[in-house]
């Protein structure tokens, strides 16, 4: 993979309890999520281009639904949800940015004193422990 590869900042705008959340990542110009954008980006550019400025407005349906060109076009405007728990990580990620601690934090996770390093090895001692007195018992028979 070549070291200075082209970056891409895309903002997101979701909607989570009634306020507007911005997020903003950084991605490779050649990632999935960049080519989506530019894709998605020249698709809504030619979309609004096409609709006739001249509509007719003299027939009008009643009923439910709402469809027509009003309920399209506030479709394209709505903004997505965000839960609580993606709103939660999203605020982490920031906050990790922000002060700068995410080397550290990866860091202490993986040394001795990190809880991933020190729960595979109370499973291994377990494991371990559990053979040894298999063993036994069946050398007992």
């Amino acid at each position: 993979m070549p070291a200075n590869t082209e970056k891409v900042t895309i903002t997101q705008v979701f909607d989570f309890a009634g306020e507007e959340v911005k997020v903003t990542k950084e991605v490779d110009a050649e990632s999935k999520e960049a080519k989506q954008l530019t894709k998605s980006n020249s698709e809504a550019n030619t979309s609004l281009e096409d609709v006739p400025k001249d509509l007719p407005t003299g027939l009008k349906r009643s009923g439910a639904g709402g469809g027509g060109l009003g309920s399209l076009l506030g479709k394209l405007n709505k903004k997505p949800k965000i839960g609580t728990l993606e709103k939660s990580a999203l605020d982490w990620d920031s906050f990790k940015k922000k002060e700068g601690i995410q080397e550290e934090l990866e860091i202490h996770n993986r040394g001795k004193s990190g809880y991933l390093e020190r729960k595979a090895f109370l499973e291994r001692t377990d494991l371990r422990q559990f053979e040894i007195e298999k063993n036994l018992r069946q050398g007992k028979r």
